[in-house]
């Protein structure tokens, strides 16, 4: 019987001691509350983590969180495609905490927009800026164009450039130390 590919909550939690957890959030998404015992690694630096996680794999199973399971999932073929075997939580911590169950935060964590709101807000002000500039400045419409048009293509691809160039703001970023500190905690 082949390994299942995505825990549900209920399974997840149930097996929570005997797993590996890691969170592909950004840290600031991370920081509003995830998985007890999880560890954050953003999905952009997974690469970084491959030896860490290939080695934590042979430990325990990994499971990869983030909030809806996209991400997650990403995470999840990135590794597969390196031998390292890991599942995804389907429906991410939103479907965790649509289960009732608890999310760790942590002491004097910082409150970050989820990603998915982070776009829609960046996504609005950009079409709403190009329409208003449109009226002093016809070209400025194209700004609100290009947007849609980058929606348009991230719904068909299940792809977001915009999440990947916000996730690279400072509030989004892991400082260097936090990600060592979580790769030394996985390494042992």
């Amino acid at each position: 019987m082949p390994s299942p590919t995505a825990l549900t909550a209920d399974q997840a939690r149930a097996r929570l001691a005997e797993l590996y957890v890691v969170d592909v959030r950004t840290p600031g998404e991370f920081a509003s509350g995830h998985l007890p015992g999880a560890h954050n690694i953003p999905l952009d630096r997974l690469a970084e983590a491959l030896p860490v996680l290939k080695a934590a794999a042979t430990r325990d199973d990994l499971l990869m969180v983030c909030a809806s399971g996209t991400r997650s999932a990403q995470a999840c073929a990135t590794l597969a495609g390196h031998g390292v075997p890991a599942v995804t939580l389907a429906g991410g911590t939103s479907g965790w905490t649509g289960r009732g169950y608890d999310v760790e935060r942590p002491a004097g964590g910082r409150a970050v927009w989820a990603m998915e709101r982070q776009v829609r807000f960046a996504a609005g002000t950009l079409v709403l800026l190009g329409l208003v500039l449109g009226l002093l400045w016809p070209y400025a419409l194209w700004l609100s164009a290009a947007v849609a048009g980058g929606l348009v293509f991230s719904a068909l691809t299940d792809t977001c450039g915009m999440a990947r160039v916000l996730g690279r703001l400072p509030h989004n970023r892991p400082r260097d130390a936090d990600l060592h500190t979580t790769l030394a905690t996985l390494s042992d």
